[in-house]
């Protein structure tokens, strides 16, 4: 009986095989249909293992595919048809990622409205920056400042927008959520919002979802071992709903305290109630997703999108992408306030990207209002500070297969800031701005 020790990716390359990977996705199916069993998982994948093992002839690589084969057959045989089914749908619905373009997937799955996509590229052609060489033009004039405060105010444009359409919902309104995928401007656009909606008379009340995450141990992890915050099924969605229906019914709550130190969430924790008149405020990756608040009436609600809708184009044609301005973001923001090597932060960003594929981006359509948080002006901030960076990372991964996709994205956002006109200056950035949730600096910043 053969000892596994390679497997054969789908890209043909051939990398070390690992069982704690097989565990990983069957108990990720299982968190998918509710269940917490890691030890299970474990089992399972012992299984799949043996199988694997008695059925590879000596000499031979298996696929990944013949292994997901296995898992399936496991599953099934065990009286796992629920996590097999879940396990079959991720894995469909990986493949069928697989086959778009990115492009594709930055734009066409994501259904920001024709016209709002329009106006954003409407404006960036009358400020000349719809073309990186538009952008560095302006900057070899010294109109760097001015450009900063005209995003800024296209911004604020949308702020106020959002503010007018909820004052005009008071009364009625009983939740605002603000949700978007990973480092589209949540917190400062959320901060905003609660600002100017106070300034009208409105009472928010902020509940922080993050407090309703399993203990550590109960997460599903990624493929590299590493505990996965981003999809839902994190958080104990069924519990968020509860309580959401229950403090909109004027009843008493105790909201747990997630402990991210210890990775437990404990109790007691807050006893939290709201007033007839009052608003509950939730900013959260996952706030569209529909089981978080299934037992709320949506005309109770309003849901706001946030997407960096940036619209410029390279010197090829090709239009900058959105994933990508997130990614640097995601880069400084993990660097300046987690102390994060931003390395981390892109080879992890493929799962990221998955996570809110399936579990975000689907769900801007039920978007009350999308904001624009693209600024054309954070590109030459980043050519500064991150270029060298991501020279070294094409370097490193260029022969990793492993890697591939930090690769590919190292690759693109190198070739895209070589084209950019570095700015070190970010003294004409307002503290009150986007950009300074993830460069720091921010006047929001908890003391």
């Amino acid at each position: 009986m053969p000892k596994i020790t390679k497997v054969v990716k789908r890209s043909g390359a051939v990398v070390d095989f690992t069982a704690e990977r097989i565990t990983n996705a069957i108990y990720r199916a299982a968190v998918a249909v509710g269940g917490r069993d890691r030890a299970t998982a474990v089992e399972l994948t012992e299984q799949v293992v043996d199988i694997l093992e008695a059925s590879t002839p000596a000499g031979y690589t298996p696929t990944v595919e013949e292994i997901q084969d296995i898992v399936e057959k496991v599953l099934i045989e065990n009286g796992h048809a629920t996590v097999a089914k879940a396990y079959i749908l991720y894995r469909a619905e990986s493949a069928r990622q697989r086959e778009q373009q990115d492009a594709r997937q930055d734009r066409s799955i994501c259904r920001i409205p024709w016209a709002k996509t329009w106006y954003s590229l409407d404006w960036a052609v009358a400020h000349g920056v719809n073309t990186v060489a538009g952008l560095n033009e302006r900057i070899a004039r010294g109109e760097y400042p001015e450009l900063v405060q005209e995003s800024e105010a296209a911004y604020n444009i949308d702020i106020k927008n959002v503010v007018d359409q909820i004052v005009k919902r008071r009364g009625e309104l009983k939740l605002v959520i603000v949700s978007g995928p990973s480092s589209s401007g949540k917190t400062t656009t959320t901060t905003k919002v609660e600002e100017r909606l106070t300034e009208k008379g409105m009472n928010l009340i902020t509940l922080n979802v993050d407090n309703y995450f399993f203990d550590l141990e109960m997460h599903p992890k990624d493929e590299f071992g590493d505990h996965d915050f981003e999809t839902p099924q994190a958080l104990d969605i069924d519990l968020i709903d509860e309580h959401i229906h229950k403090l909109i019914a004027g009843e008493r709550v105790e909201i747990p305290f997630y402990n991210f130190k210890t990775g437990k969430r404990e109790l007691p924790g807050t006893t939290m109630r709201v007033g007839p008149d009052d608003v509950i405020l939730i900013d959260s990756l996952h706030g569209l997703y529909p089981p978080m608040t299934a037992s709320v009436p949506d005309d109770v609600k309003f849901k706001l999108y946030l997407e960096p809708l940036l619209q410029m184009k390279d010197k090829n044609g090709k239009y900058v992408r959105w994933t990508d301005l997130r990614l640097i973001r995601r880069m400084l923001r993990d660097e300046v306030h987690r102390a994060y090597d931003p390395r981390r932060t892109l080879t992890h960003w493929h799962y990221v990207r998955a996570s809110e594929m399936r579990h975000i981006i689907p769900n801007n359509s039920l978007a009350d209002y999308i904001v624009n948080t693209g600024l054309p002006y954070e590109l030459p901030i980043y050519a500064a500070r991150m270029l060298d960076n991501f020279a070294g990372w094409v370097e490193d991964y260029r022969d990793d297969p492993l890697r591939e996709d930090a690769y590919i994205r190292a690759k693109r956002v190198h070739e895209l800031l070589e084209q950019v006109t570095p700015v070190g200056d970010d003294s004409p950035i307002p503290a009150d701005s986007i950009l300074r949730e993830f460069i720091g600096g921010s006047c929001y910043e908890a003391g």
